[in-house]
Parts: structure tokens; sequence; C-alpha cells
């Protein structure tokens, strides 16, 4: 063996959804929203100066995006971060915020990113198991009932001794979200440390922690464009927090590449935050459907999880799990089927098309016979 093998960094990658290239799918497996953008989005790339903008360097502060942002969520200048999807924005915060030799904690099941970054990274990490029905616990993260808590520091139940802490709500694979007290209680509980919450699918929900930003200095709140906006191929994500540690995060980032964003990405995110009625109505379409499909799926004997995201997590009883994801593939319907030991007799079924889910009820039924 070569002995410059000794100093490679080795990690188990991060595995994303498969992504066919053929058109004839129904592509129900990444989570993508099933209508296009706003025509606004659209209509301002066919107006961009497409020569210059491909061939000058685009605004490295990305600000007419970043103040789009501000103004569209209400806060002050300097409290949004930008990057190419929340995946970048997350692997800066990682690397902004978690440098102690103390461990990071998140659940056991949430999103598989997590433990790859804080392996990139050296992170040190620990897993808090999610309860018997797949939600998460305040107490789990450090919070203590005021009413009980002379007894619970007695009996050794103090806050766990952390150098972080990430919470996707709501949290996926499984679509169950916390409602704002108890992620309240989880940031209250560690005040010492930094909490992410990570909303990737919160405009598909009811109940944001934005509120709590001026609370609590320690709260970064990360956002994507990919799922509810529909720009999944422009690759935009952003941050918000306390103007300290917005400006950490930039420091960061502009270490390792003051270019992320592309002229034709930053036009685009704009324009999709000024058709604020065409956004929410698309919300409310997947709403619908995802009321509509969750009732399909139990007549046909599915246990499925309580859903605020764009899918719906899912165990069937009248065929393997396994098989049933096998089958769907052979006839083009592609879903999401993860391993993991707590979770590997369910389907993450993103929320597609009225018609494309009727698609997928049929061959459930063909399969299930």
């Amino acid at each position: 063996m070569p002995k410059w093998e000794d100093n490679l960094r080795q990690v188990t990658p991060y595995v994303p959804g498969a992504q066919p290239q053929s058109k004839n799918v129904i592509k129900l497996n990444t989570n993508e929203n099933p209508y296009p953008p706003s025509p606004k989005v659209v209509k301002a790339i066919q107006e961009m100066d497409l020569e210059t903008a491909m061939r000058k360097y685009p605004d490295p502060t990305s600000g007419d995006l970043v103040h789009a942002l501000e103004n569209y969520h209400g806060l002050d200048e300097g409290q949004i971060f930008v990057g190419t999807g929340s995946d970048d924005v997350l692997s800066i915060a990682f690397l902004t915020f978690f440098n102690s030799d103390r461990p990071i904690i998140f659940p056991d099941v949430t999103y598989s990113f997590y433990p790859v970054w804080a392996q990139v990274y050296g992170i040190p990490y620990r897993e808090i198991p999610l309860d018997e029905s797949f939600r998460i616990l305040p107490e789990d993260y450090g919070w203590i009932d005021p009413e009980n808590r002379a007894s619970a520091i007695d009996e050794g139940g103090d806050i766990p001794e952390n150098g972080g802490v990430v919470i996707a709500n709501p949290n996926a694979p499984t679509g169950i979200s916390l409602k704002r007290g108890y992620v309240e209680q989880i940031i209250a509980a560690n005040p010492d440390v930094i909490v992410i919450v990570d909303e990737a699918y919160i405009d598909y929900s009811r109940e944001s922690v934005l509120p709590l930003l001026h609370d609590y200095d320690n709260l970064v709140i990360v956002r994507t464009f990919s799922k509810s906006r529909a720009m999944a191929g422009m690759r935009i994500g952003y941050a918000m927090s306390s103007p300290r540690l917005i400006r950490a995060m930039n420091d960061v980032a502009q270490s390792i590449n003051s270019y992320t964003m592309s002229a034709t990405t930053l036009k685009a995110g704009v324009a999709s935050i000024e058709d604020d009625e065409y956004f929410r109505a698309r919300i409310e379409d997947v709403r619908k459907t995802r009321a509509r499909t969750i009732v399909e799926l139990k007549k046909r004997f599915f246990n499925v999880l309580p859903s605020s995201t764009n899918f719906v997590f899912a165990s069937p009883s009248r065929v393997k799990c396994e098989t049933l994801f096998e089958e769907l593939c052979a006839r083009n319907i592609f879903v999401r089927h993860f391993n993991g030991e707590r979770i590997r007799d369910y389907l993450r079924i993103t929320i597609g098309t009225d018609r494309e889910m009727d698609a997928l009820f049929a061959a459930i039924d063909e399969i299930q016979g």
C-alpha cells in the first residue's frame, strides 16, 4: 500500500436519490416540486443579458437576492447568508460553528448528510434516537420542565454536554414536524452552543421558528428554494440568524469561494420572491394532493406517518417494502427506500401531480393484487 494512502480523507458519502434521465418516468424520489417555478422566474432569465452574465463574475455579495430575502422575511440588514443550495449553506454552517471537541447532536433518523459533514470536517457527533413514533423529544436535548427541574438535576438529568445541535423541522425522511414551542425548548436548553434548525420543508408546514430569531442569538435557520419554490436546478439556499453569526459564515465562505451564486441564479431567486401569490398557490396545490395521497395509501393498508412536507413516509403491509420499491422502479415509478434499521420498512414518496399520484396508486394496486 502506498504511503500517501495514509493521508487520504476517507468518509462514507451522502447518497442522493436516483436521477433517471429518461423522460418517461414518474419521479417521486427526491422531493422536487411537481409544478414549474413562477412564470416571472422564466421571464427574468429570458430578459437577461446572458452574454454579459456569462462573461463577467457575478456579485460576490449576492446583494440583490440577500436584500430581497431580508425584506421578504422582515429581517434587518446582515441577517441573511446565501449559498448554492441549502446543502452548501449547511456545510458552511458546520464548518463555521462546530469547532469544539464536544460532539454535536442530531436525531438518529434525519437528513443523512449531517453525519457526512461531521466526518468530512472531523466533527465528533452523537445521534439521539427518535421516540417510538419517530418524534423528537426536547428532553433528549437537555430540556427540563421547570416544575421538575430540581428532581431532574438530582437524578443527573442536566443538560447533555454537546458542541452544537442540529434539528430538521419538519424532519426528513419522516415528514413529522415539531411545534415551535418544543423547538424553543431545545434552543433554550442549549444557550452556550449554536442550534441549527433546518427548515427545508417549512413552507408545507405551519410553524416556523423564524419569530424566535429576536430572542435567541445562537439560532441559525436554514432554508432552500429547491422544494417549495420549484428551483432545485438553480441551487439556492440561505440562512437566517443574528448579524454576528451571518458575518462569521460569510468570512468562512469567502475564504473558500467568493463566487458561489451565478448571475442567472441570483436573478431567478429575486423573481421567485417577488411572485408570492404564485408561490402560495402551488404550496396549497401540494397540500391538497398530500391529504388525498394519505387517504389513498391508508385505503391500501399502508401505515402513513403524519406529514408536514411535500412527501409522505409510508409502510406497506401487504407486500414487503423492498419488493414494492423494486416493482415500482420496474414500472418507471421512482420513490425512495432507505436501508436504515429503523426505517427499512418505509418508503418516502414525493407528492407529485394528481395524475402522477393516480398512476402510483394504480401501480400499487397491481403489485399488491
